[in-house]
């Protein structure tokens, strides 16, 4: 995933071309099943124009219409059933980030499991099931389908800033969403997310650390029920020699790096930290590294068990 980090040198032309800076078009895509529905009404409601499933090849004559009528915030839905346009989609993408369009590409994702289910409990067809699967064993043929669909959207993922909805609930990605597309898409966004190891590692993650070695506040019956949010959860934490050794070495070696994957043009940078159960300790470390981290300008902050609550 990539965006330019500096503004582009206005065109000798009189007349703005589509690709003007004025645009800010979000284009969500992802896998079936993955969430994109919800998206489009986050991004609806956040004051998008919303455009489902446009052909790719029209796009540059719809960013020459928005342009005409002085541009809106632009959300475009592209699913697999333009796989066969995907080539052009990318070449799209990278031209419009080059002529300095505010593009953010946004992939929704779920591990399998998660899209069998959601598949399963909508009794919603998949759009590859009809490509030549054969559909006598239901189960199998959706298998078939979602590994053929991650398959055919791997180049367009890579181009993305991914989300791992397999945990999420609708309201936690209508946030996420919205935060998301709220932050500046001109530089390099910092995340911080706490998880429980136990419900799966986000697979949005760039870098994920396991802080389950440290003191557990779970096993101190007055803090069991509260959170690393709270003084006492953090007053408990932040006396530990290991807590304070971790939370130096994690801050240590994002500052040693963060001017690189600004340099690389990455627009979004996500640290998982987790923990057991995602409630003490991850929730800590995130807390104290997003206000460490805080005059890098574009931080987000996410717990995603506390925020499934």
């Amino acid at each position: 995933m990539s965006a330019p980090n500096t503004a582009p040198v206005p065109a000798p032309q009189a007349t703005p071309t589509a690709t003007s800076p004025r645009g800010e078009v979000v284009l969500v895509t992802g896998m079936s099943g993955g969430g994109k529905s919800i998206a489009m009404h986050a991004l609806e409601d956040a004051g998008f124009f919303c455009v489902d499933n446009l052909p790719p090849e029209l796009l540059p004559q719809f960013l020459e219409l928005e342009r005409q009528r002085g541009w809106r915030k632009v959300a475009i839905a592209v699913d697999v059933r333009s796989a066969g346009s995907l080539p052009q989609l990318l070449q799209h993408i990278k031209t419009m980030r080059q002529e300095g369009v505010s593009l953010r590409a946004i992939f929704l994702d779920a591990d399998d499991d998660t899209l069998l289910r959601r598949f399963s409990e909508t009794r919603r067809p998949h759009p590859l099931r009809a490509g030549g699967i054969d559909d006598g064993d239901t189960h199998r043929a959706l298998q078939e389908a979602i590994a053929l669909e991650r398959e055919l959207l791997t180049p367009l993922r890579m181009e993305s800033t991914v989300i791992d909805s397999s945990q999420l609930r609708p309201a936690q990605l209508r946030g996420w969403l919205r935060d998301l597309v709220h932050v500046s898409g001109s530089s390099l966004t910092l995340v911080f997310e706490s998880f429980a190891f136990k419900h799966g590692v986000p697979s949005d993650a760039d870098f994920v650390f396991d802080v389950r070695v440290l003191p557990n506040p779970y096993y101190d019956r007055e803090l069991r029920p509260l959170t690393g949010r709270d003084e006492a959860v953090a007053t408990y934490l932040e006396v530990q020699p290991e807590v304070r050794l971790m939370l130096s070495q994690i801050g240590a070696f994002i500052a040693q790096w963060l001017p690189n994957f600004a340099q690389d043009q990455r627009s979004y940078l996500t640290v998982a930290i987790g923990c057991t159960g995602g409630q003490h300790r991850s929730v800590y470390l995130v807390e104290t590294l997003a206000r460490q981290f805080a005059f890098h300008g574009q931080v987000l902050k996410r717990h995603r068990e506390l925020d499934a609550r």
